[in-house]
C-alpha cells in the first residue's frame, strides 16, 4: 500500500522515499512534527525564516483554452483591416518613390 504525501501550507513536500522510511503509514501529527523539525533546522543552519502560504488555485478559465468572444473576433478583424491599410499605404509609397 503506497502512501501519498500531504502538502502542508508553504513547506516543501517530503520526498516519498522519506515518507516510506518513516513507516508504512504516516499520521498527520508525525508529518507535522517532521516538517516543524525541518523548518527549525533550516532556521538554525541557514538563518532564514520559513514563510507559510496557501497554494494558489488553478484559474477557472485557462486563457489558452478560451474560445474567442464576439468582441475578440471583431477586434481581430479591425486589427487585420488596419494592418492591411498600412501595408497598402507602404506599397503605394514604395511604388511612387
Amino acid at each position: 500500500m503506497a502512501t501519498v504525501p500531504v502538502r502542508p501550507l508553504g513547506l516543501t513536500l517530503l520526498p516519498i522515499s522519506l515518507l516510506e522510511t518513516m513507516g508504512t503509514i504516516v499520521t498527520k501529527d508525525e508529518l507535522r512534527a517532521e516538517l516543524e523539525r525541518q523548518a527549525q533546522r533550516y532556521k538554525d543552519v541557514y538563518g532564514g525564516e520559513v514563510i507559510t502560504y496557501a497554494a494558489q488555485p488553478d484559474p477557472e478559465r485557462k486563457p489558452w483554452r478560451k474560445k474567442a468572444s464576439l468582441l475578440d473576433q471583431a477586434f481581430d478583424k479591425e486589427i487585420e483591416k488596419i494592418e492591411k491599410d498600412l501595408s497598402s499605404k507602404a506599397e503605394a509609397r514604395a511604388e511612387s518613390a
